[in-house]
């Protein structure tokens, strides 16, 4: 039998920010763009953020975007979690980087006030 290649994934550092550019469109500190892919579970929200390269045009302000399930905002928080400008807490489940792609799934975490 032949041998399967290995591939290897490495850990990559999290944005400091990420911020709403335009609809389904975020960007961090260094101007990479991210791409929100939304997942809603029976019991949870997670996102799946995927760095790739966009065209950006003019920013939009978050005021005049259509209200969604994710905040116009994150900012990174020690314990691997992004806080949102909307107060929520979202957890790193994990952040890979494979063949120059990064990926990074965080997951909503329960608001304390309602557990």
């Amino acid at each position: 039998m032949g041998e399967l290649p290995f591939f290897r994934a490495r850990t990559a550092l999290h944005p400091d920010h990420l911020w709403i550019w335009e609809r389904s469109v975020y960007v961090d500190e260094n101007q990479r763009t991210w791409l929100p892919i939304i997942i809603e579970m029976e019991s949870s929200l997670q996102v799946l953020m995927r760095q790739e390269d966009v065209l950006l045009g003019e920013a939009v302000c978050p005021g005049l975007l259509a209200p969604g399930l994710l905040p116009s905002m994150w900012q990174l928080y020690p314990g691997r979690r992004y806080r949102g400008s909307d107060s929520s807490f979202w957890r790193i489940v994990y952040h890979i980087e494979f063949s120059g792609t990064e990926e990074m799934l965080l997951e909503q975490l329960p608001d304390p006030e309602y557990e």
